[in-house]
């Protein structure tokens, strides 16, 4: 073996042992071990008397070690901007044992832009008011969950329905939780409903897609839902139950998530322009 594979199957092997940790909780480890490939990637890169890798070559690896050092720092600071499942995407450049390996990279088109764009949430501001209307805001507080501590970069995506399941007003996603304590994943976020009350339809539902992130799969899972009818719309908490998935927007055929007591925790705040 060559010493270009072996030095690349080091790289990979680095890359695992980081994302393992990532992905079991152990964050200091991972951070660790991100500095540590970024840092050995950015001496190859910065080699002036390597010839190893090419000069577009070079430019990926310094890619590589720049998504690295971005998990690395959201770690750090518990803020998800750059998740585990962008990390996780890079592992089919690293597992190749060929220098061409970065080639695949470049063809997946993942520009490091690209991957942060939606990372914050795509939560909207509140409507403006009008005389005698309502707006609504929810405040989603925490999920329970029997296995929160095991969910990767969860986030909640929300919509309005009619009775159809046919969109009211724009979805939107919260920013990644961050937060888990026991059963619990805090959210601690407001919602802005993009529609007056006084304009949701009869039959219309404001529905909760709890998401997570499946490093094996490589892909954002579903794992359940919740909504909240008109009726329920109230000022002051609120506590609504959690159902299996698939999501169901017609509401027809409903199984609850689990018999423990563990639910969805909001608090509703309603705005009216006199």
């Amino acid at each position: 073996m060559s010493d270009v594979n072996k030095t690349i199957q080091k790289w990979h092997a680095s890359f695992k042992k980081g994302t393992d940790f990532d992905s079991w909780g152990q964050l200091v480890e991972a951070i660790d071990e991100y500095q540590i490939l970024a840092r050995q990637l950015q001496k190859e890169v910065q080699s002036t008397n390597s010839s190893d890798f090419t000069e577009e070559q070079k430019k990926t690896l310094a890619k590589i070690a720049t998504c690295l050092e971005m998990r690395s720092a959201s770690l750090q600071v518990c803020i998800g901007v750059f998740l585990l499942m962008h990390i996780t995407l890079l592992k089919v450049v690293l597992s190749n044992s060929s220098p061409g390996f970065l080639k695949v990279f470049q063809s997946l088109s993942l520009d490091i832009g690209q991957w942060s764009s939606r990372l914050p949430g795509t939560l909207l501001p509140r409507l403006p008011s009008e005389p005698g209307m309502t707006l609504l805001t929810i405040r989603i507080e925490k999920i329970g969950l029997k296995d929160a501590g095991q969910c990767i970069d969860p986030y909640m995506t929300i919509s309005v329905k009619d009775a159809n399941g046919v969109d009211l007003n724009p979805v939107q996603d919260t920013p990644v939780a961050t937060r888990k304590e026991d059963t619990y994943i805090h959210f601690s976020v407001d919602v802005e409903i993009q529609r007056h009350v006084e304009k949701l339809p009869k039959g219309a539902a404001i529905f909760f897609e709890f998401k997570h992130y499946k490093p094996k799969k490589r892909f954002t899972s579903t794992k359940c839902f919740a909504f909240m009818e008109m009726d329920e719309i109230k000022p002051g908490p609120i506590v609504i139950e959690l159902y299996k998935k698939p999501t169901d927007f017609k509401r027809k055929k409903l199984q609850l998530l689990t018999k423990k007591p563990l639910y969805l925790h909001l608090d509703q705040t309603l705005h009216k322009d006199s």
